[in-house]
């Protein structure tokens, strides 16, 4: 028997205008990712990476076609719909911003705990160890080097336990040792039945993935195993 869809994007289109200019960020992008599955997506700055992942995540609107979590369409929906689905099923750990300076690392995961009202939440100091960052819970995010930001953003996303990983650029500022340990949670996480998609240039990170969708101009033009 062949493993859920997690996630289902079909046939994606997003434009941008600026003044009389016209940006085609997606043009037709489809996409699936099953339950057990780590993806990446890949292909050169502005190939619509990071639109697609903010499509699939409902942070962005597309403008046509339509995405599915699970079983619930996330496209055509209001904010605090697509937000409720978000914070229940999908974590997504972006580039920057995925930390609150007011709050302590414990207490960005705690607050991201409490917005998903998760009943398969972790123990926070176990999810820190699982990270890395066992003592550093008390921490404030202007205190942290940029590796123990992005493992305590890391922390943030599995937060809650979602179905759904979302990771733009995970490893894109971190040293090789700090790579491999980001990698090594997300193919994990991927390995216990969950469903991990990350936008990325690292060639580290696409060998780890079961399957690698390469973007140019929007478009999907070369999907490997």
């Amino acid at each position: 028997m062949s493993a859920p869809a997690l996630v289902e994007a079909r046939d994606l289109y997003r434009f941008y205008h600026i003044g009389d200019d016209e940006t085609l960020a997606l043009r037709g992008v489809s996409l699936t990712v099953s339950a057990g599955e780590m993806v990446a997506i890949m292909g050169p700055s502005g190939s619509g990476k990071s639109t697609l992942l903010a499509c699939l995540g409902g942070l962005d609107e597309p403008d046509g076609g339509y995405v599915l979590i699970g079983s619930q369409r996330m496209t055509r929906r209001s904010e605090a719909q697509r937000a409720e689905i978000r914070a229940r099923q999908v974590g997504i750990l972006m580039q920057t911003g995925n930390l609150l300076g007011h709050l302590s690392v414990a207490g960005n995961v705690r607050m991201q705990q409490v917005l998903a009202k998760s009943a398969t939440a972790q123990a926070i100091p176990a999810l820190l160890a699982s990270v890395g960052l066992a003592d550093r819970g008390n921490s404030f995010p202007d205190q942290l080097s940029g590796g123990e930001a992005a493992r305590a953003g890391l922390a943030v996303a599995l937060a809650h336990g979602p179905q759904v990983l979302l990771a733009d650029e995970p490893t894109g500022e971190v040293d090789a040792a700090t790579e491999e340990r980001i990698l090594n949670i997300l193919r994990a996480y991927a390995n216990d039945g969950r469903a991990v998609v990350l936008a990325t240039h690292s060639d580290a990170a696409a060998r780890r993935a079961d399957r690698r969708v390469l973007l140019r101009d929007g478009r999907v033009v070369n999907e490997t195993p």
